[in-house]
């Protein structure tokens, strides 16, 4: 019987290691679901140090954050990937530099996830993620194009929401606290309309479950890991 062949992916993580972590498992559960018994996924990971990445990100040092994932995105080019996944939500600021540097398919987490919730009918939906990713367009304008309305929370609470993913979500920490504090900014969120909610950091949904709002949420790691698995068995439609 012949086994099918997967293409080789290519991972930058470590933005948090936790969020790495569930990519990993959700993955290798995807690929084990489709080809069944010991079938694991086809994988090269080149994990950063996540501390100096999180510094340049409140410096605005952009331009070389882009140089430092185009280098990542190189060396796993250099060892034979075929295609590369940010495994981070934020650091799609500079999904070109990689793309520039590397020519390789990207697997674009913002794209990704408006087709999931475009096939739920929905057109107004609420974000979540660090203040770079609620505030500025490279991701946001991703959700434009594919004709979404996004509700963002106000300043203060944008705040919170970043504070609770840096200072506890990407270090381990799982407070019942900010779990509360975010099902309430959730429902703020569906006070004013939003449809669903997207969980746009990749470690937000070590937080929040489906159990945890009363719209739909949409988990961007969940999401992204599938469309990687699609990608692995050659079976995504070209959202890069």
């Amino acid at each position: 019987m012949s086994v099918q062949k997967q293409r080789t992916l290519g991972i930058i993580g470590g933005m948090s290691w936790e969020s790495t972590e569930s990519y990993y498992r959700l993955i290798n559960e995807g690929i084990k679901a489709k080809l069944g018994k010991l079938h694991s996924a086809d994988l090269l990971i080149h994990s950063v140090d996540f501390a100096p990445i999180g510094k340049l990100q409140v410096e605005g040092a952009w331009t070389e954050l882009g140089a430092m994932m185009a280098s990542s995105g190189k060396r796993l080019q250099a060892a034979g990937v075929q295609g590369l996944l940010l495994a981070t939500n934020t650091m799609h600021k500079v999904v070109n530099d990689i793309e520039a540097a590397t020519n390789l398919p990207i697997i674009h987490i913002a794209d990704a996830t408006a087709k999931v919730i475009k096939k739920q009918n929905l057109t107004k939906v609420a974000l979540l993620g660090t203040q770079f990713t609620m505030t500025q367009n490279f991701y946001k304008q991703r959700l434009f194009d594919a004709g979404l309305q996004v509700l963002v929370p106000d300043t203060d609470t944008q705040a919170e929401v970043h504070r609770i993913i840096y200072d506890e979500l990407c270090q381990g920490q799982l407070l019942d606290s900010s779990q509360q504090y975010y099902r309430q900014v959730i429902k703020a969120l569906e006070a004013q309309g939003a449809e669903g909610v997207i969980l746009g950091c990749t470690e937000i949904g070590l937080l929040i479950s489906q159990a945890d709002s009363p719209i739909p949420v949409f988990d961007t790691t969940a999401i992204h890991a599938a469309a990687a698995v699609a990608f692995l068995l050659n079976e995504d439609t070209g959202s890069h």
